[in-house]
């Protein structure tokens, strides 16, 4: 079955120039369009989309309050920010408000379909690295920043899934943190699996996010166990 995708974007324009890259695609299915937030939850309602590509500065809502509109749902679709520029604040409200990760309008097709892939098949696009980069710089927004042994989420974890979740916010890899812990890969899978599950996140950018929220991290990159 085809990705079925939206395109939210108050510029004409822009969208008609992803609509023509998605159609060539054979596993791509533009199903819905939308000017600005308001008009994208109302469309929603009534069409089921796989993956939003979301811009963040419209008219009425923008795409940072229609993203945490639309993750709060049940079986949400998957959303990815686009934005004019890396490393704005934007792109990080809009990881914490739910989307699966962002990337700059004028990124090459060829990675905004491999993008649009993974995020459907339930990846994070934006590398934990950069992630961490956009933590680092807006960390005074987190409400946070030191440990606290009381917190609730963190309390779920097992000590070795506190030690996968503190690697996967270093920004390493599967293969990386299995190297690391001498572990095999399929078992960091897992723990990432659990991970998510138990603090009920959707991806490993939200794991990045909760991290620093936490103080597990904290901004500048050391990290506590």
């Amino acid at each position: 079955m085809a990705i079925r995708v939206m395109l939210v974007d108050d510029q004409v324009l822009l969208r008609t120039g992803f609509r023509m890259v998605l159609a060539a695609q054979p596993d791509m299915e533009v199903v819905a369009e939308a000017g600005d937030g308001a008009e994208a939850i109302d469309i929603l309602r009534a069409t089921a989309v796989d993956v939003v590509l979301m811009d963040v500065r419209m008219p009425r809502l923008d795409g940072v309050e229609a993203t945490r509109q639309i993750c709060a749902r049940p079986a949400a679709p998957k959303v990815l920010i686009l934005t004019t520029f890396d490393l704005d604040e934007y792109a990080f409200s809009g990881l914490k408000a739910g989307a699966s990760g962002f990337m700059l309008k004028d990124v090459p097709p060829g990675e905004l379909l491999g993008a649009i892939r993974s995020v459907h098949s339930g990846d994070a696009v934006v590398a934990p690295s950069t992630t961490r980069r956009l933590l680092d710089r807006f960390s005074p927004m987190l409400p946070s920043t030191v440990v606290d042994p009381e917190h609730k989420e963190i309390e779920r974890l097992t000590e070795r899934e506190r030690e996968v979740m503190l690697l996967v916010a270093h920004g390493m890899s599967n293969g990386e943190i299995a190297a690391h812990l001498v572990l095999s890969e399929a078992t960091v899978k897992t723990h990432v699996g659990r991970i998510l599950t138990k603090l009920e996140l959707r991806d490993r950018v939200q794991v990045v996010v909760m991290a620093y929220e936490t103080g597990l991290v904290r901004a500048g990159g050391s990290g506590s166990h």
